[in-house]
Parts: structure tokens; C-alpha cells; sequence
């Protein structure tokens, strides 16, 4: 089975183009979300580690945006205790899809290189978008906030490191036309 990384700077379609392959998609951003929601354990761990910002399961997103505006480094111990999580889920769906006799998959997670999720073997795409326009459509979505914004690309590697370890670059100008056809001719190579 082929594992297929989607790397790229916030905001610029990332899992979007994931979804574009025509796989089954790990999407690491929806696992958390569910963790927050469901898992009862992760909420006892992360009220144990910042007892000011948690009162009661489920975990409410504003929670979590309040304890990472007041303090940096509250992102950081959130990551530590997520990661884990995540990490599990992801296996779980390698192995369910890998009995599946899965061709293909592809993971969406925003921090893929910082927690070393990756394999050597696996291919790395990169996707590569306007930093003006990502920007712009950016401060569209309703919860924009650029203090978090911030906050998390500071946790991230470089856009250039990963465009640098990053075996294919995917441009997206934003048009569901021209990303078809870059994921269309990336494919083509791959298989």
C-alpha cells in the first residue's frame, strides 16, 4: 500500500486535494475534533494539564482557542497530549485499509513531519498556493482569529522545508479544474 503525506502552509487546500485522489483519506483535523467530543480519557489528561481551561466533557472548541490565546506554550502541551491520540487513530486506519487491499491512502495532517509520522517510503506532496490569496480567503472563514493563526504556524515546520522533502509540488490557483489535473498527473506517476 502507498501512503501519500499532503504537506502545505495553512489555508491553502491541503484537504481539500486530499479528497481529490479518490481514497480513502485520513483527516487528522476531524480525529481531533472527535477526540475532543468523545474520548473521556484524552479530557481527564488534558484537565489534569490545564485545569484553568477545562470544566466539563465534552471539550468545547472555545476551550481549547481560550487556553491557546492566553499562553504559547499551552499549544504546545495540547500537541503533546493529542499526538498520541492521533497517532493511534492513524494506525488504526492504515492497518483497516491495508486489509482492505487499499491501493492508496492518503493523510491529511497538518503536522505530519514535526511528529515524525511519516515513513521513508511514503510520498510526500506538497501543496503550493498564493500566499496572498490563501491569506485573503483565509480571513473569509467565519472563526478567522490571527492570534491562533499564528500561534499554530509557529508550531510548524517551514513551508519551504516541506516543499524541500516533498517528492511532488501541487499548485492550487484555487480552481477545482486545475487541481483535478495536477492530482490527475500526479497520479499517473505514482501508479
Amino acid at each position: 500500500m502507498i501512503k501519500i503525506g499532503i504537506l502545505g502552509d495553512i489555508g491553502v487546500g491541503k484537504s481539500h486535494a486530499a479528497k481529490l485522489f479518490g481514497y480513502p483519506v485520513f483527516d487528522a483535523d476531524l480525529e481531533v475534533a472527535r477526540i475532543y467530543y468523545s474520548n473521556r480519557n484524552f479530557f481527564k489528561k488534558i484537565k489534569k494539564t490545564l485545569p484553568k481551561y477545562f470544566s466539563s466533557f465534552p471539550i468545547k472548541k472555545n476551550e481549547i482557542i481560550q487556553a491557546i490565546l492566553a499562553n504559547s506554550n499551552n499549544l504546545k502541551k495540547i500537541t503533546r497530549l493529542i499526538h498520541p491520540e492521533v497517532t493511534k487513530k492513524m494506525n488504526f486506519f492504515v492497518r483497516k485499509n491495508n486489509k482492505k487491499n487499499e491501493k492508496i491512502v492518503i493523510l491529511d495532517i497538518p503536522l505530519l513531519l514535526e511528529n515524525k509520522l511519516n515513513k521513508k517510503k511514503d510520498i510526500l506532496i506538497f501543496i503550493q498556493a498564493d500566499k496572498l490569496e490563501t491569506m485573503k480567503r483565509l480571513k473569509k472563514r467565519k472563526n478567522f482569529n490571527l492570534k491562533l493563526f499564528k500561534r499554530f504556524r509557529n508550531i510548524q515546520l517551514s513551508p519551504n522545508y516541506k516543499k524541500k522533502k516533498s517528492q511532488f509540488i501541487l499548485k492550487n490557483n484555487f480552481s477545482d479544474k486545475f487541481l483535478k489535473k495536477g492530482v490527475k498527473n500526479i497520479l499517473k506517476e505514482i501508479i
